[in-house]
């Protein structure tokens, strides 16, 4: 093999790497990807280390999820402070340049994430009293946590509000262990990152998740 034909193989080879890869990242960023529970804020419905996969398309078409949805999000700043009055949780992480944008979101390469489920929708009505939650006056049955589980504040400032028009409230199932819209505020639906919609690891316990 010549000298030409090594270069030309080479150029090939790397043309067939640079195009997988861009197949790769886009599948996913825009389609689906795998996750790994590295939190222990949804237990006992999730548990550290099950693997799960995500419908990504629910972030790139900004489509509202579900209530009782699973979802992730960016983690936001939880030192900023929220309230009645201002209820949406606070980003103060902006990345600038292309190529740290591009690391942070596509890569998402030191982004942290949060897993959680979808409690309140937008213009929902949304109170925690006595240990359980009211939606718009009506308790909200939740069979999927624990026996005997009481949902408590964490804010006391942040309580029987109207959740905002483009955001959602979320709460862990693991109530007592979980940092959530409770402390944080309610997620803007431009910060969600998937839906999870289905468990693939441990194998005894494939498929959907509710």
């Amino acid at each position: 093999m010549n000298k030409k034909s090594i270069i030309k193989e080479i150029i090939e080879w790397a043309i067939c790497i640079i195009v997988a890869v861009v197949i790769a990242l886009t599948i996913k960023y825009f389609l689906i990807t795998p996750t790994i529970v590295q939190q222990t804020s949804m237990y006992p419905t999730l548990v550290h280390n099950e693997r799960l996969l995500l419908n990504r398309t629910i972030r790139t078409s900004k489509s509202m999820p579900k209530r009782g949805d699973i979802i992730t999000f960016e983690a936001p700043n939880l030192s900023a402070v929220v309230s009645n009055e201002k209820p949406v949780a606070q980003y103060t992480k902006q990345p600038n340049g292309i190529f740290n944008k591009f690391t942070y979101y596509v890569l998402e390469i030191e982004k942290q994430s949060y897993i959680k489920r979808v409690i309140g929708l937008p213009g929902e009505e949304l109170e925690i009293k006595d240990g359980d939650v009211y939606i718009n006056g009506e308790k909200l049955e939740e069979t999927y946590l624990k026996e005997g589980l009481k949902t408590s504040l964490q804010n006391e400032s942040l309580n029987h509000f109207t959740v905002p028009e483009g955001t959602i409230f979320v709460m862990g199932d693991n109530r007592e262990y979980s940092i959530d819209s409770r402390t944080f505020g309610c997620v803007p639906l431009e910060k969600i990152e998937g839906k999870v919609i289905l468990r693939f690891w441990p194998i005894g316990k494939f498929g959907n998740i509710e």
